[in-house]
């Protein structure tokens, strides 16, 4: 992706260069990537605030370090759905102890059940 932006970029330049001196091509582009690079900070800052806003509104709330690494992970962009096996695997406990986890963030109103029960059940943020 860089690559590729690299060489639309040269290009670009290259056809304002050899042409009539006409730069309207090129401040388009460079508007565009701009407001890309702002979108993007806006999403960058929003999720951040978000993730900070959540721990100072639990910050005596008892969650143990197992429970932390998975909010953390559904701040960051977790991808897919989170379920009992993969938040067991990934904080290297049983599945019965995964499940506990859930179930008591979801006691606290942090983890919502959403979708199926049992073994296809998937968690999200409340």
């Amino acid at each position: 992706m860089k690559k590729e932006n690299n060489h639309r970029i040269f290009a670009v330049l290259q056809n304002v260069q050899h042409s009539s001196k006409d730069i309207t091509e090129w401040l388009d582009w460079f508007l565009n990537c701009l407001k890309n690079a702002m979108l993007a900070t806006e999403d960058t800052t929003q999720s951040i605030l978000r993730k900070s806003g959540f721990w100072k509104l639990h910050e005596n709330t008892p969650i143990n370090e197992r429970q932390r690494f998975m909010l953390n992970k559904l701040f960051d962009g977790f991808e897919g759905k989170l379920q009992t096996s993969k938040c067991a695997k990934m904080t290297k406990v049983s599945t019965d102890t995964a499940l506990r986890d859930i179930k008591d963030l979801m006691e606290k109103d942090i983890l919502k059940q959403v979708n199926e029960k049992g073994r296809n059940a998937n968690y999200e943020l409340a």
